[in-house]
Formats: structure tokens, C-alpha cells, sequence
């Protein structure tokens, strides 16, 4: 009788896992067209206590500079790439073995929506072989900017505050799509670790990182794969 029981148990786990994967596969594609109704992170956030101010605007609603400016500061190959920058993560992978007290990331635009939209923002292989995967299948059934802008209306940009439109409105009391440059990459300056750097007032870190947001952005919007995803 036991070995009977065993054996429709084990029975009923390859349709848990098939259900898993069809369920998955269906909200990657429903994300493809619709903002997701809320995230993991948002959810966390409420229950701490630090509030959720979001309003997800459409890509064409978004000012070009806040499109530019995350690309400048967060992933220059984000054009080019199919999801992951190999160079940088081997130069993240060297660095971290030399300073194991002072960690350095290699996520792209592309891994970081995988993440907000899909995942948690804590954890260990688990987590990333998750990212690995979900950045995958976002590359592969979004466009390069359906990836942007959904970043743009999930990344947590201060304390409490999700996307583009919420953080324009928080700092600057204007919509997202009057962004200029320098408060675009003010904005995008905070990305790092939106709870510490403040935008409003302004931490220096900030100001600092900001001109050279400013200055990479300047580089970077002359290149016809970046206007191509701009427009």
C-alpha cells in the first residue's frame, strides 16, 4: 500500500512541474502587453512599511532622457546584447575575488526587469539561476524596448517609490515625459540603492554621479542602435 502511495505521488510531480512552467510561460507573455498588477518588492515594501507610489505610464510617455540616462548609467551594450554583457560580468567576477568585502554587480537592464518583475531581490543561486532564465525568455518574447520600459515602471527609484512617472512626480513635481537630462540622470543616479541615495534633496553622491551620467549619455545618444530604441 505504502509503495503505491510513493509511487502516485511521485506521479503527480511531473504535472506540478508541467503546470508551473505553462502558468510561468503565461504570465511572461501577459507581462509582454500589460504591466504586472503588483511585484515581489512592492509587496515587501508595504510590508515594511515604506508605502508604494507607483503609476506606470506607456514607453511614448516616458521623455526620451530618463530612456537615455538609465541605459548611460545602467547598461551601455543594452542594445547590442542578448541579455547578458559577458566582458562585464568577468571584470565583476575579478574584481569581487580581489575585494570579497566590497562586491561589485554586472546585471544589465534585461536581468534587472527579469528580477523585478519575475523574482525577489535577495538570494543565492537559486535566485540567480532563476534571473538567468526569466532573462532569457524576456529577450526572447519582448522587444528591446517593451524590456525598457517595463523596467522604467517597476525599478524602485527612492524609498517606497516604483517607476519613471512616481519618481518625476516625487522630485520634480512634473510627468515623466517632461524630464529634462540632468533630472533624468538624477534619477537614474539613485538605481544603485534608491533607499540610501537621495534625489530630493539631493545627496552629493548624486550630484557627483549624475554629471557623469550626464556626460556618458552625451556619448551614448549619437549611436543608431541606441536611437533606434529611444524612439
Amino acid at each position: 500500500m505504502k509503495k503505491k502511495i510513493k509511487k502516485n505521488e511521485w506521479g503527480i510531480i511531473p504535472k506540478i512541474l508541467l503546470f508551473l512552467f505553462i502558468s510561468q510561460l503565461v504570465y511572461i507573455l501577459f507581462c509582454k502587453w500589460i504591466n504586472p498588477p503588483i511585484t515581489i518588492t512592492q509587496l515587501v515594501n508595504l510590508t515594511e512599511g515604506n508605502g508604494l507610489k507607483r503609476d506606470y505610464v506607456d514607453y511614448d510617455e516616458m521623455s526620451s532622457n530618463i530612456k537615455l540616462a538609465v541605459m548611460a548609467s545602467e547598461d551601455q551594450l543594452f542594445p547590442d546584447h542578448d541579455g547578458f554583457d559577458i566582458k562585464a560580468i568577468k571584470k565583476a567576477m575579478k574584481y569581487n575575488e580581489k575585494h570579497p568585502n566590497k562586491t561589485r554587480g554586472a546585471s544589465t537592464i534585461s536581468q534587472q526587469t527579469a528580477k523585478n518583475v519575475f523574482l525577489w531581490q535577495h538570494g543565492g543561486f537559486i535566485r540567480k539561476g532563476l534571473e538567468v532564465y526569466f532573462t532569457f525568455m524576456i529577450e526572447h518574447l519582448w522587444s528591446k524596448q517593451r524590456i525598457l520600459e517595463t523596467y522604467l515602471n517597476v525599478a524602485e527609484m527612492g524609498k517606497g517609490i516604483f517607476g519613471v512617472q512616481a519618481a518625476a512626480k516625487a522630485y520634480f513635481n512634473k510627468d515623466a515625459k517632461q524630464l529634462t537630462r540632468r533630472e533624468a540622470a538624477m534619477i537614474a543616479a539613485c538605481l544603485p540603492n534608491p533607499k540610501k541615495y537621495s534625489v530630493s534633496p539631493a545627496s552629493r553622491y548624486v550630484i557627483i554621479r549624475a554629471s557623469r551620467i550626464v556626460a556618458q549619455m552625451n556619448n551614448l545618444e549619437g549611436d543608431p542602435d541606441v536611437q533606434a530604441i529611444l524612439k
